[in-house]
């Protein structure tokens, strides 16, 4: 439903989309540990297996440099042979230690694939969780919300979001957790290896992390920003497609280019220099890594001449060991990036999570039986706003009998639709009461009050799947023959026999109806649901002048013995009706049957005469 007035919605600074707030993103992070909790054994086994398979690789240089030093020490000098050196290799040894380091390195592999696996578990059951929580909580959110965010914004949180947040922890704690045991276990067996050597590298290399977390706090920014660009993208996308003909109609492709364009730029650049800054990262390792090259070769080379150096095996390690070394860096720069990303996105999801939701009802005990509801309904000074500093309805009154028809006229922005927001709970009254039968809707669940009634909208809903399960929806227990009596009222039989398979013909973007029969069907699943009360919200607006009549006629079918509630623009709909009141400003300012409201000559007679003498 339309709301004709709508919540005023907080703009940004560029126009789009609520205010930016200020990122919390430690708050962001300690959430999406907490969600993780129920994964904690599997991603703690994750972690042990990635250690495991780290320790086993840090081993690996250590056993190669015995293998060195046991294949160098198989040269002897033999001068009396007239040889300057002969080879005596001790196979057996070379053997055992070649076994060795096969054994380890297929370990190291055999716990980097559980690992994998483990994470990628996680991963999934976490992103499910996520979308899951995310799908209870749009139901459990005010109509307001959605009044203050575009429905691309919130998508993009499902989607864009979440899918982040997935791949931040399928790739980036285990790789965080596996650079950091690297980092430290390299260090430890370079000093375990040769000090002076391992000074030697990590000196080198002690300006990477100088420069790592400068461009990280650089950088952070951009990341957050990349996220909400990203969603005001997916929000511009999602409006402009969803009402293409008007934007072709009105020739607006110039303004809709120029605002994709400016949301386009923004998160270009926001995108540029967050990958930019984060980009850096991987060729200065690189370059801190050749550097560290160098120095072990040269420094190596020297103790090696001066016989501080057992031989060339330690040289071998050192250069395995800084590339061990250096390695982490690189990843744990990755890491920090993606961990930048999954923050920014953690934030938007658990933004939304943290939304204000409607109130708890488990403890209301009163309910309304559909079948046995006689459709008294009564408004006692209701009072609204969208905004508590700009009323809407200021002082409202007025009793609908049992099975009376009650049209609802008036301007533009009188409040018409606003009021049975307000009667179907979708809002809550700032002051008075709105009875059902006596009881006040207050003491009622939302889900009661909402099966009380059934509903055609001005827009028409209509999902992917048959003709007949869009005119069943939800309902339980429907004979084909009720789904075909119900179409046959409101004159939409025939055009379904004419589909291809009938009331089996999916509804697809393939499927050509025109807004009217789109109408009918939303019409037909009104009758369907068959509820104690019947709310009309201009439901013949998109059909013809004959099928309004077919229609009208199915209407008052409906109505009987139903409390129906009628917004109207076309006056020549609403002329048998039981009651009109007539709003403006907020307010009832005329009451009466439509020969009473003629008879007055005032606010109403006015606005049908000026619909007919336009005619």
């Amino acid at each position: 439903m339309s709301t004709t007035q709508r919540r005023p919605v907080r703009r940004g600074p560029h126009g789009r989309g609520p205010a930016e707030k200020p990122k919390d993103f430690k708050k962001a992070s300690g959430q999406l540990l907490r969600f993780l909790k129920p994964f904690l054994a599997m991603i703690v086994a994750a972690l042990v297996f990635a250690v495991a398979g780290t320790v086993l690789n840090l081993i690996g240089p250590n056993i190669l440099s015995d293998l060195t030093d046991a294949i160098q020490s198989s040269f002897v000098y033999l001068p009396d042979l007239g040889l300057d050196t002969a080879l005596r290799m001790d196979m057996s040894e070379v053997f055992r230690l070649c076994m060795l380091l096969v054994a380890i390195y297929g370990a190291g592999l055999l716990c980097s694939y559980v690992q994998g696996l483990l994470m990628a578990t996680v991963t999934q059951k976490n992103a499910r969780a996520l979308r899951t929580a995310i799908s209870e909580k749009i139901n459990r959110l005010p109509l307001q919300y959605f009044d203050a965010h575009s429905v691309g914004d919130v998508l993009s949180r499902v989607t864009n979001d979440v899918d982040t947040i997935g791949q931040t922890l399928n790739q980036s704690i285990t790789t965080f957790v596996t650079a950091v045991v690297m980092l430290v276990g390299s260090v430890v067996m370079m000093f375990v290896t040769n000090w002076i050597m391992a000074f030697t590298a990590i000196g080198a290399s002690l300006i990477g992390f100088v420069l790592m977390f400068l461009i990280m706090g650089r950088s952070q920014k951009y990341f957050a920003r990349q996220q909400r660009y990203l969603g005001d993208m997916d929000g511009h996308i999602e409006e402009v497609y969803a009402g293409h003909n008007v934007v072709k109609a009105y020739n607006g492709e110039r303004m809709v280019k120029d605002a994709f364009n400016d949301i386009n730029y923004k998160l270009y650049t926001s995108a540029w220099k967050s990958q930019f800054l984060s980009g850096l990262m991987m060729p200065l390792m690189t370059f801190i890594g050749n550097l560290g090259y160098v120095a072990v070769c040269v420094v190596g080379a020297a103790l090696l001449v001066n016989e501080q150096l057992e031989g060339f095996g330690t040289i071998i390690a050192f250069t395995l060991y800084v590339r061990l070394f250096t390695s982490p860096l690189s990843q744990l720069a990755q890491a920090f990036t993606s961990m930048q990303t999954a923050a920014a996105a953690s934030e938007r999801v658990f933004e939304f999570l943290g939304e204000a939701e409607l109130a708890d009802e488990a403890d209301k005990k009163k309910r309304l039986d559909p079948a046995a509801v006689k459709g008294e309904v009564s408004f006692e000074h209701v009072r609204f706003g969208y905004d508590p500093d700009k009323i809407i309805i200021h002082d409202f009154s007025a009793v609908a009998h049992a099975g009376q028809k009650i049209a609802i006229v008036g301007p533009t922005g009188a409040g018409k639709t606003t009021l049975v927001n307000l009667l179907m709970r979708f809002y809550e009254p700032d002051g008075g009461c709105i009875r059902i039968d006596g009881i006040p809707t207050s003491e009622l669940t939302r889900d009661n009050v909402h099966e009380l009634f059934c509903m055609v909208l001005q827009d028409t809903w209509l999902f992917e799947g048959s003709v007949r399960e869009n005119i069943v929806y939800s309902k339980q227990g429907v004979t084909d023959a009720q789904v075909e009596r119900a179409c046959k009222a409101v004159g939409l039989h025939h055009f379904i026999t004419t589909l291809p398979r009938g009331y089996d013909t999916l509804l697809d973007d393939k499927a050509n109806l025109s807004a009217g029969q789109k109408q009918l069907v939303t019409i037909a699943r009104a009758m369907i649901e068959n509820a104690p009360m019947l709310i009309l919200d201009e439901a013949t607006s998109s059909v013809d002048t004959r099928t309004e009549e077919l229609i009208q006629k199915a209407m008052d079918r409906l109505t009987v013995g139903r409390t129906s509630f009628i917004i109207a623009h076309r006056l020549s709909t609403i002329r048998n009706a039981d009651l009109i009141l007539v709003m403006n400003g907020g307010d009832i300012i005329e009451s009466g049957t439509h020969e009473q409201l003629l008879a007055k000559k005032g606010f109403y007679a006015d606005l049908y005469n000026a619909q007919f003498e336009q005619v």
